[in-house]
């Protein structure tokens, strides 16, 4: 969003040296004014101020520079492991931040972190005058604010109550610190808010002349899970400038470039990566298995195996779900028989934009689309998908929450989602309002143990969420898996065109993941690198069966083939 014109961000540049910074301020005042609905006016008061870290400086006319080597915030979870060390997900809550300061200083926040690590924030924004009462509750005058943001971070609280907070810090101090931008900046990270995460990189980038590497750290992490991924490219390249980056910032860059089909950037940002002495976690690595399925590339190719020799030379034991990956890389595209490629389950770039046009057109905006829904209903949908793009699984909640039918709903979508966050994946899961409503079925605990993993979308109990869920796995793009057991013929059959129809029966063997029970429990049906269907190379041929016929067509297809081949 542009705030000023041209014209004006040219006068602002000439108050650079007679203010500290006054554009920032109104910058943050509009980002965090707006939680409140209060005009500015009545807001503010005060529009120049002092930078209240000292190892956050106010910036001069002549521009932003990158931070430092000697300057490093510290990025800690519970138990001491740093952010730069340690490629752990923000996700679980676990995060704490600081500044470098003297032991004193440190000893300080430590004694009164004790004091209110039972702080609970609130479930809604509140005004000003109820944040200065609560303030004046915990008889705190200095780490109040930190303290809440952590806690908020912790709790996974919605944004716009942190934007609350920060709203008042500017009102009665007309300065938001260098550390509480830096939480603030966590808690959107960690709920992948993009839009807020380019507005605090704005904020930062105008008002200090030196970022820590805590805050890039945090700034690349966020915008490479975001449809804005380029943008932590250009990042990691002003780091590289002066100093090294941090592993989570080369890695974090690497699973974005490997999620996009860009494997060659993705390898080169991983050479990168290892000429600096930076070891690789398992996570990166399993990520280029992941992503790698069914490509024909022979460099590669060779590069996966010799991850495999890194991990033999290094007695790296992969752990469960890495295991699986490499499985079902090996498994993906090739007939252990006769060792032929078979063909790729993946439209082409041409098949895939035909495909999503004629189901935006057929399906997503046909004429039956709101007999299930409402016009407001979708359009909030699409508003919700594209401040959280792209996404890498969908599910459809209520379909996998009855896979299981003695079991509890909610305890059903639970395992899914636990199963599928292993992968360290971005997922949405488009749910019901009476989802919301603690009963037998949807335990609340529970429900906000799964939002903490996943992104939800309640629409009305009467709506039908089938085109939810294709569009927001189309407008992901071509890696978005979805999960459902539906067979979803209803709009094939929409669809307007046999050529259509055809490529949409390929994308969804590709793309559809299912769930299933059994005896022992819960099974997946993961989505196939290769295309299921009779196939042929002249002297060879692949016939996809099951062991019992059925008469209606599933996606669950075959997972036997029979291999013939023409003897000589």
């Amino acid at each position: 969003m542009a705030f000023f014109s041209q014209t004006g961000q040219q006068g602002m540049q000439a108050l650079l040296g007679k203010c500290r910074i006054i554009w920032p301020v109104i910058r943050c005042q509009q980002l965090f004014a707006a939680s409140l609905n209060i005009p500015i006016q009545q807001k503010f008061n005060c529009l120049s101020f002092m930078a209240s870290d000292s190892t956050a400086l106010p910036v001069n006319s002549k521009g932003v520079g990158v931070f430092p080597a000697k300057k490093r915030s510290q990025v800690e979870y519970e138990g001491g492991t740093r952010w730069d060390e340690e490629s752990k997900e923000i996700s679980e809550g676990k995060l704490h931040l600081f500044s470098g300061a003297s032991k004193k200083k440190v000893g300080s926040q430590a004694l009164l972190k004790r004091r209110f690590i039972r702080v609970q924030p609130p479930e809604k924004p509140l005004q000003a005058e109820e944040w200065k009462k609560l303030r004046e509750e915990c008889q705190s005058l200095e780490t109040f604010e930190e303290v809440m943001l952590k806690s908020m971070i912790k709790c996974n609280s919605h944004v716009d109550v942190a934007k609350s907070l920060l709203t008042y810090v500017a009102k009665t101090s007309g300065d938001i610190g260098y550390n509480l931008l830096v939480k603030y900046l966590a808690l959107c990270v960690q709920q992948q808010k993009t839009a807020e995460i380019c507005d605090v990189y704005d904020i930062m980038k105008m008002r200090f002349k030196t970022l820590e590497s805590g805050a890039y750290s945090l700034l690349i992490r966020g915008l490479s899970n975001s449809d804005k991924w380029r943008m932590a490219l250009a990042l990691l390249e002003d780091v590289k400038k002066v100093m090294t980056p941090s592993r989570t910032s080369y890695e974090s860059c690497i699973k974005a470039a490997s999620r996009h089909q860009e494997m060659s950037l993705a390898r080169e940002l991983y050479h990168d990566m290892l000429a600096k002495d930076l070891v690789p976690t398992l996570d990166v690595l399993q990520a280029f298995f992941d992503f790698s399925r069914g490509m024909e590339d022979a460099d590669l190719k060779k590069e996966l195996f010799d991850i495999l020799l890194y991990l033999r030379d290094n007695q790296i034991y992969p752990h469960g779900t890495f295991m699986r990956s490499i499985k079902l890389w090996f498994e993906s595209g090739e007939c252990p028989v006769c060792h032929h490629q078979l063909e790729d389950s993946n439209l082409t770039e041409e098949e895939y934009n035909i495909l999503k046009e004629r189901i935006t057109a057929d399906v997503i905006h046909g004429r039956d689309t709101f007999r299930k829904t409402s016009p407001q209903e979708f359009e909030a949908f699409q508003a919700f998908v594209e401040d959280r793009l792209p996404f890498d699984i969908v599910i459809d909640g209520l379909n996998v929450s009855h896979v299981k039918p003695k079991k509890m709903q909610c305890e059903n979508l639970f395992h899914a989602i636990n199963c599928l966050a292993k992968e360290n994946v971005r997922l949405l899961v488009l749910g019901r309002k009476h989802m919301l409503v603690n009963s037998s079925n949807w335990k609340q605990d529970v429900m906000k143990e799964m939002q903490n993993k996943a992104d939800f979308f309640f629409a009305e109990n009467i709506s039908e969420d089938d085109t939810f869920l294709l569009y927001a796995t189309l407008r992901s793009g071509k890696h978005c898996r979805f999960v459902t057991r539906d067979f979803l013929r209803d709009h094939k059959a929409c669809l307007s065109d046999s050529l259509t129809r055809r490529l949409f029966r390929k994308w969804q063997r590709g793309h559809q993941i299912g769930f299933s029970r059994h005896s022992l429990g819960y099974s997946r049906s993961p989505a196939f690198n290769y295309d299921c269907v009779v196939q042929t190379t002249g002297d060879t041929w692949h016939i996809p069966y099951k062991d019992m016929f059925e008469e209606k067509y599933s996606y669950q297809v075959p997972r036997k083939w029979l291999c013939l081949q023409q003897k000589q």
